[in-house]
């Protein structure tokens, strides 16, 4: 665990913008399309975390392995940019956390395994986002989280080191990349997580329940 804050890492979909609503559209368009009951809120919600792959696995289940996963994730996606910032917003409280970390000089970065461009077209209608000092996209480089590299290469571009950050997370590939960094691990409990007791599994560093929760830490 850091010894001193110098930075913060942040995921993107269930950290910094809650993006559940326009994957779960995606989704659904899709599954409507191929005439398959479209899936509820409540229940791509707490998936929306696991991008493509863990969206189209809840809509089509063990069928999934029958069809050609390729061309349906494919399709998803192409409607996703289409509609990519419809219902798309801030996290309550991020808004002023990042506000803060800027007026407080803190440098702060996003590393998410979203695809770059969708990541481009995504952050283009927040504009405070446009104001970190880094983007890791999913594509970015030859790993991407739960391996670490995408951590510390982030790390690099901030010149800091890596016990000197915090990686902010909701899911268990962020704090695994986070840990294997050797950055201190934090869980955003306000995000996708389905259930709180399982994530005391993971064993990060530290749990918040909103966005501003870190700024004790600044």
């Amino acid at each position: 665990m850091a010894l001193s804050l110098a930075g913060i890492l942040f995921d993107l979909d269930g950290t910094l913008l809650d993006t559940a609503r326009d994957l779960g559209g995606a989704l659904n368009k899709l599954l409507s399309e191929m005439q398959r009951p479209i899936v509820a809120y409540d229940d791509y919600r707490k998936i929306a975390s696991d991008g493509a792959k863990g969206m189209l696995e809840l809509g089509f289940a063990h069928d999934l392995a029958n069809l050609d996963f390729q061309a349906l994730r494919q399709q998803f996606l192409n409607y996703y940019a289409h509609e990519i910032c419809v219902h798309t917003q801030f996290f309550a409280g991020v808004e002023t956390l990042l506000t803060e970390l800027n007026q407080r000089s803190i440098p702060w970065g996003i590393v998410t395994n979203k695809p770059g461009y969708l990541t481009t077209d995504l952050l283009i209608h927040f504009p405070l986002l446009a104001q970190c000092h880094v983007v890791v996209s999913g594509d970015t480089l030859h790993e991407r989280k739960p391996h670490p590299l995408p951590l510390i290469y982030a790390a690099e571009k901030l010149k800091l080191d890596v016990d000197q950050i915090y990686y902010v997370g909701d899911a268990r590939r962020d704090i695994q990349a986070a840990q294997a960094a050797k950055m201190t691990s934090v869980v955003a409990e306000y995000g996708y997580i389905d259930n709180l007791d399982m994530v005391k599994q993971w064993q990060a560093d530290l749990h918040i329940t909103s966005a501003t929760d870190l700024l004790i830490f600044c």
